[in-house]
C-alpha cells in the first residue's frame, strides 16, 4: 500500500511546471531532521502532492516517488538523502493553503500543523480529501 506525502517547493527555485518539463528529478535540498526522516521512509510508488510556497501557497500537482531513498550525490554530508520523483498530473485546480486550513477535516494535516516542514505525510483519508479538493469545480 503506498504512502502519501506533501512536498513543498518555492516555485521560483523549482516548480511543478519544471518537473513536468524535466520528466524526473531528484528531490534534494532537504536538511531538516524530521523531513529527512520522512524522505528515508519513502518507497518507490508512493504518491506526493507538490505544494508551491512563496506567493502561491497552494497544492499544484501530483507526483510519483520513482526511487528508493539514496544518498544525495551533491552533498558531502552522508546523512542527506534524496528520492527521485516523476510528475503524475496537475490538479484540476490549485488548492490554496487558506482553503486547506479552513477545512476541519484537515486540521491534523502536517501542512497545517508544521507549516515550515518541507516534507510531510498525509493519511489515506487526507490524501483522498485533498485530491477531491483539487478537482475542477
Amino acid at each position: 500500500m503506498p504512502q502519501y506525502w506533501i512536498l513543498k517547493t518555492e516555485p521560483t527555485d523549482y516548480s511543478y511546471h519544471d518537473l513536468e518539463a524535466d520528466g524526473r528529478t531528484a528531490w534534494d535540498g532537504v536538511k531538516n531532521n524530521l523531513a529527512l526522516k520522512h524522505l528515508r521512509t519513502m518507497k518507490k510508488g508512493d504518491r506526493a502532492l507538490i505544494y508551491h510556497t512563496g506567493t502561491v501557497k497552494a497544492l499544484i500537482g501530483e507526483a510519483v516517488i520513482a526511487s528508493q531513498p539514496y544518498a544525495d550525490p551533491q552533498a558531502a554530508d552522508p546523512r542527506l538523502v534524496v528520492v527521485d520523483i516523476k510528475p503524475a498530473r496537475r490538479l484540476g485546480r490549485e488548492v490554496p493553503l487558506a482553503e486547506i486550513k479552513a477545512d476541519p477535516a484537515l486540521a491534523d494535516l502536517g501542512l497545517v500543523r508544521m507549516g515550515r516542514l518541507s516534507v510531510v505525510p498525509a493519511s489515506p483519508e487526507q490524501w483522498k480529501h485533498l485530491k477531491g479538493m483539487g478537482r475542477k469545480a
